[in-house]
């Protein structure tokens, strides 16, 4: 498995779910180095924006930052491996993020299955982009699927960030909740429109405001309740953020 690194391991650590349904609950992170996409203001840009590659990034204009070296940014270890990492928790829910998991669903699957040969009822969610087709068998073992379908304000061709069959699959799913980033109010009309071409279900979204600052998720905040009561919607707050600021492993 090629996951993230984080320090000198890979990146697993046990903190609180900062988002979507479960927000507030115990959780163990596990994450995914690789992604099929590359959004503009990815705030886990060390899994996919390696040196080499031509894609651009907001914090290019910073000063100091420079794309990764791949190595410098991946560990790999075995299922089983993760898997013992995993259980040496006290927890009983695991996240699976990225990146972009389902590019290595069967090793995570395998993951899965060594976690609840010990843990029976140990509870998966998987953060995706919504772009793929989840195996049968990867999708039964999974309790929870948080979509989070990328919008224009990613930078990305609709093409490469919209696959109809996946979200289609994914709106029938009970398993399945969908997160929106929401960074002006101008996204409100794409996301609908999103959402009826693809029959989501009001009742299955979830807003959440662009940020990685208290200051910053406030800015946007502000016009969401209202909009978010209206229509039906669950409005998702970034709880970790408000916690640790942007900061990983925690």
């Amino acid at each position: 498995m090629k996951l993230a690194k984080l320090g000198d391991g890979p990146e697993i650590f046990h903190t609180l779910q900062g988002e979507g349904v479960s927000v507030g609950a115990p959780a163990i992170f596990i994450r995914a180095s690789r992604c099929n996409l590359h959004c503009i203001w990815c705030d886990t840009d060390h899994t996919w924006n390696f040196q080499g590659t031509p894609w651009p990034h907001e914090k290019d204009a910073s000063t100091g930052y420079t794309k990764h070296r791949k190595e410098d940014v991946t560990y790999e270890l075995s299922p089983s491996e993760a898997a013992a990492r995993i259980l040496a928790f006290p927890c009983a829910r695991t996240v699976i993020t990225g990146g972009e998991p389902l590019l290595q669903e069967m090793d995570f699957l395998a993951m899965i299955q060594h976690i609840r040969a010990v843990q029976p009822t140990h509870q998966f969610e998987v953060e995706t982009n919504g772009t793929r087709l989840p195996d049968p068998a990867f999708y039964e073992a999974v309790n929870q699927f948080n979509i989070s379908p990328k919008l224009s304000n990613a930078a990305m061709p609709a093409a490469l960030r919209i696959q109809p069959a996946a979200l289609q699959f994914f709106a029938t799913s009970a398993k399945a909740w969908f997160k929106f980033v929401v960074a002006r109010p101008a996204d409100l009309q794409e996301i609908e429109s999103l959402c009826t071409a693809h029959g989501i279900a009001a009742e299955r979204i979830l807003l959440m405001p662009e940020g990685r600052t208290s200051a910053e998720l406030d800015r946007h905040v502000s016009w969401l309740p209202e909009l978010c009561r209206d229509r039906g919607y669950r409005l998702c707050d970034r709880l970790h953020i408000r916690l640790w600021g942007d900061k990983r492993g925690v």
